[in-house]
């Protein structure tokens, strides 16, 4: 039976704003795998972050639990530890994820934590309007950097590669239909999923047009069991934004570790 994933929540996003794109991607591929029989919906439990991402979960009819501001992915760690049965997936924004929680998102990795982490990427912290964060592009103008960035953009998916996550992806929020099969095989996935979406913020940093004469698909052949080459692909010098599932190997998890030491 197609389960009912909405909520009477009042989405309160900017009109337009990417954050629903994502919405309706995550529906759509929790829907299948649910009619598919490769999900159970009362074993799905959804964790945000702080953020305008954060709201993801006000609006998803599943279990759901919301953290402090960096601080979902020891919640996720958590609640995977205390009942393995259970499929936790968890939004974060840029600025939650690789600022003020990218010692947590790095250990996860490094652990191969069977957590699936989805980053709404716009490249600035959004809800409180516009500051610089790790992901913005050097020269940034906003709150923080008045006169420009004078950093380097942080590169998440060669860090996630190098501490070992075992699934690494990148989307683009406006591809629906890319993004949902993007997180079906983060979901299905087991180990650590890290997930880039792309996530124009249509408010305080239109990238739109940028990025849609950038992005392209990749053969995902070349690179999903070849952790050299997935490196290479994700590592470019041009200013190219390649998306697809850049690499997917199977090792044992941390909840499988700490089974076997009777944790």
């Amino acid at each position: 039976m197609k389960p009912n994933l909405t909520t009477t929540s009042k989405i309160t996003w900017c009109p337009g704003c990417p954050n629903a794109q994502i919405l309706v991607s995550l529906r759509q591929a929790i829907e299948g795998m649910v009619v598919g029989g490769k999900l159970k919906i009362e074993n799905l439990v959804m964790c945000a972050g702080i953020g305008c991402h954060g709201k993801i979960t006000d609006y998803m009819n599943v279990n759901t639990f919301t953290g402090l501001h960096g601080r979902v992915i020891p919640a996720m760690t958590g609640v995977k530890c205390a009942n393995p049965e259970l499929i936790v997936i968890g939004s974060c924004g840029d600025g939650d994820a690789f600022s003020e929680g990218l010692e947590h998102l790095v250990h996860a990795a490094r652990r191969n934590s069977d957590i699936k982490i989805f980053v709404h990427d716009n490249q600035l912290f959004a809800l409180t309007i516009g500051q610089a964060s790790s992901t913005s592009p050097k020269g940034f103008k906003g709150k923080s950097t008045p006169f420009g960035s004078t950093e380097d953009p942080f590169n998440p998916l060669l860090t996630m590669l190098s501490v070992g996550a075992t699934f690494v992806a990148r989307t683009y929020a406006g591809d629906i239909q890319g993004t949902k099969r993007i997180i079906e095989a983060a979901i299905a996935h087991k180990g650590f999923s890290f997930v880039d979406i792309i996530q124009p913020c249509i408010t305080f940093f239109d990238t739109r047009d940028f990025v849609k004469e950038r992005i392209f698909w990749i053969d995902e052949k070349e690179s999903v069991n070849d952790l050299n080459k997935a490196m290479m692909a994700v590592n470019r010098s041009d200013d190219k934004m390649p998306l697809g599932i850049f690499y997917n190997a199977e090792k044992e998890t941390f909840e499988e570790a700490l089974g076997k030491v009777g944790v």
